[in-house]
């Protein structure tokens, strides 16, 4: 499967702008409200170990590419409608964006910590970016109450006693990805009984809200932190600790779009999601002293932030690990180290046959880690950056 990282956030705050600088794509840009109406999907990367030194090789990537020992691994992205309050009623595109938004695994919510952007997108001075995670979490917050509560209710009207709570729950939750077990595991969780009648207002909000976190796992892009009042407002909110749980990554979009460009022109030598750059031509001063004030925020925060928002919604908050498909004895035969797949932290190594191709995965007779050489069983758990080689009848 590919997994698929939703861009959301009210309108004006950068999105689109994050879309482009991840993607290298065009999208219209502005500083207006709902300037994205369609969502936009591109390709964007993520980045792991590549293996191919351990072996003294240097790998051919069929899809993504290499560059100073890091594989860039091809995820999507999709960049969909602003959000505004009332989204859940309708307001805004709202309607379009839940919809949009469904098809993304884990969310990017970008966020203007400069506080220039009003709740509609407008401009504005002193806006507490503390606002907006609390509002596009509860938009979405309750976009699944009104699901879970069509799920009671046809539990509620149904006129057998043999119908359980957790499929008619997941029946109607289907499109986000749940599933019977998980959500019977969510309501024990949240120390429910299995019948609603025992439910408050208070306890379905909490359970959509638990609900919601499970399927649409969420990271905060902060923006605008190449300002002082973005740094500011981000000192203050990683201090604040009713925030000490939200997953923050600190970023300048407008630094690495204005890095790739420079990357593309020659001007720098520019690894995305490196923390410095080498000047490699020869610049106006005015130039310099643009990309050397851009120097200085990638230092002081380890990178722009836009490659480690995706790769801390990928890696941390899905859990993915990377897998390369390898030849135990270096035998090539489409160059070496072709490919590197994102799978489920807790995927076996059957489980990657089938992700490479379904006859592979029926085919599997057993897969060897091309680095100890030791056989793997159908039910051995793969780490991260394992290289595998699959044995199979097909």
């Amino acid at each position: 499967m590919s997994y698929k990282i939703g861009l959301v956030g009210k309108p004006s705050v950068g999105k689109s702008s994050f879309f482009n600088a991840a993607t290298m794509n065009d999208v219209p840009e502005g500083a207006y409200p709902f300037t994205t109406i369609d969502p936009a999907v591109g390709e964007a990367y993520v980045r792991t170990d590549c293996a191919a030194p351990e072996f003294d090789e240097s790998c051919a990537p069929n899809t993504g590419y290499c560059e100073d020992g890091k594989r860039f691994v091809p995820t999507k992205l999709v960049d969909v409608a602003g959000l505004i309050p009332g989204a859940h009623e309708g307001k805004g595109l709202g309607n379009q964006f839940l919809t949009d938004l469904n098809e993304a695994d884990v969310l990017v919510h970008i966020v203007d910590f400069s506080g220039k952007t009003d709740p509609e997108g407008e401009p504005t001075e002193g806006h507490d970016p503390r606002e907006d995670i609390d509002f596009l979490e509860a938009e979405l917050d309750q976009w699944y109450l009104g699901i879970l509560r069509k799920g009671i209710e046809r539990f509620e009207t149904a006129h057998t006693t043999e119908v359980e709570l957790e499929v008619e729950l997941a029946e109607q939750m289907s499109a986000f990805g749940t599933n019977k077990d998980e959500i019977k595991q969510i309501i024990l969780s949240e120390g429910l009984e299995l019948d609603p009648e025992t439910w408050d207002d208070d306890d379905e909000l909490e359970l959509a809200r638990a609900i919601r976190e499970r399927t649409k796992p969420m990271v905060v892009a902060a923006n605008k932190l190449d300002t002082p009042e973005g740094q500011a407002n981000y000192e203050e909110i990683t201090n604040d600790p009713e925030y000490e749980d939200v997953t923050i990554v600190p970023c300048s979009v407008h630094a690495e779009k204005a890095l790739k460009n420079a990357a593309e022109q020659g001007v720098v030598d520019y690894v995305p999601g490196d923390g410095d750059f080498e000047i490699v031509a020869d610049l106006s001063e005015g130039q310099e002293a643009g990309l050397e004030e851009i120097r200085e925020f990638v230092t002081e925060f380890g990178g722009t932030g836009v490659q480690e928002a995706l790769e801390t919604a990928l890696f941390e908050e899905l859990g993915l690990k990377a897998v390369f498909t390898g030849d135990a004895g270096l035998n090539w035969t489409q160059g070496p180290f072709p490919d590197v797949f994102l799978l489920p932290e807790d995927a076996t190594a059957e489980d990657f046959a089938y992700h490479i191709h379904s006859d592979i995965g029926e085919g599997f007779l057993h897969g060897i880690d091309c680095r100890s050489k030791r056989q793997l069983g159908k039910d051995t758990v793969l780490e991260h950056n394992a290289v595998v080689e699959v044995v199979t009848t097909n």
